[in-house]
């Protein structure tokens, strides 16, 4: 006799198919395939949340994406600083695994709308690893919480962070580690990938000043950076879940981030180098900008070894990933076509 376990029995749900024909109406019943193990990604409609929530999906995990002002339709819409919202997105789906993207991530941001910020990156963050319940919520966290002036910064180094966007990114850290003694804490650097538009990551931002090469353009060629890809970090999300899932005690701090050492100087000629675009208009700034908004560390290295030694992540070359999400908006992508495609 066949025995299913409960993982299996999870997996099948039955869809009523109706088919018409002239004078008749038939209905028949059909087994879906419904994958047992489930993940909530909050922040579903922002740059890194489309990503996770696109990795997950595709590798048979059953996904539920949430967000607020952007969400339908194709998302659930949960406002995360309603706390009875959050208790009962989550008690309804009950999620095995909750992957926190939502955030303000802008420091200049964070700067001017403090109180905003401080609600979004630290109380909904700790009220929602409080709901989790038995979830492993892995939380998105920032290599800004380090002070970028000894790199390579461990899980276990002391951070100290410059500006208020990582002051609240380490207290949104604390308090989801304080609520939930499972959960994880992901610190990643700065971010690129599918966009909408470009001003949607600091590194696509550039990609007009690029393409522009009849005026002279100033980029800082002082603070170290560490690009990484959102499909890369949706992909160490997920390899993180499903070694949590065989794992139990799989918890804390971990660090990802690209392997590639760039300036924003660096990142923009590679830009104009990937698309055969010039770059003769670029001009490196080697001093560190004065008054330009929230303090950024000079080199938040991050020490990623905890995940390397579990076999977790992988990283896309720089040019290729940039490519990838910026072929759309070349400006003369017609003729570049055949060379690219």
């Amino acid at each position: 006799m066949l025995e299913l376990s409960q993982e299996e029995l999870g997996g099948r749900e039955k869809e009523l198919k109706i088919h018409f024909t002239p004078g008749h109406v038939e209905v028949a019943e059909e087994n879906v395939h419904v994958p047992f193990r489930r993940v909530l990604v909050t922040g579903a409609t922002g740059l890194l949340g489309r990503a996770v929530y696109k990795e997950f999906q595709d590798n048979d995990w059953y996904t539920v994406g949430c967000g607020y002002s952007r969400a339908r339709p194709r998302f659930e819409k949960c406002n995360l600083l309603d706390a009875d919202a959050v208790r009962a997105m989550i008690q309804e789906f009950q999620p095995h695994v909750i992957v926190h993207c939502a955030a303000e991530r802008r420091p200049d941001v964070v700067e001017s709308q403090r109180d905003a910020a401080i609600q979004l990156n630290v109380s909904a963050a700790g009220n929602l690893a409080k709901e989790a319940g038995v979830s492993f919520v892995i939380y998105i966290s920032t290599d800004y919480v380090f002070d970028g002036r000894n790199p390579p910064y461990d899980v276990n180094d002391t951070p100290n962070p410059l500006n208020l966007y990582g002051k609240t990114k380490l207290e949104g850290e604390r308090e989801v580690l304080r609520n939930n003694m499972g959960a994880a804490v992901l610190r990643v650097p700065v971010l690129y990938g599918d966009v909408e538009k470009l001003e949607e990551s600091a590194i696509t931002v550039m990609f007009d000043k690029v393409q522009n090469s009849t005026d002279l353009i100033s980029i800082d060629h002082c603070q170290q950076r560490f690009p990484t890809y959102v499909k890369d970090v949706g992909r160490v999300c997920r390899q993180l879940a499903e070694s949590r899932l065989q794992d139990p005690s799989l918890r804390g701090i971990f660090h990802f981030s690209g392997n590639e050492q760039m300036t924003k100087y660096e990142m923009a000629c590679a830009i104009a180098d990937a698309f055969s675009l010039p770059s003769s208009h670029l001009r490196p700034i080697t001093e560190t900008p004065v008054g330009s908004g929230a303090l950024r560390p000079h080199n938040p290295q991050l020490d990623c070894s905890r995940l390397e030694n579990l076999g977790i992540g992988h990283r896309t070359p720089f040019k290729q990933g940039i490519k990838e999400c910026l072929w759309p908006f070349l400006h003369d992508k017609r003729w570049r076509q055949s060379v690219f495609h």
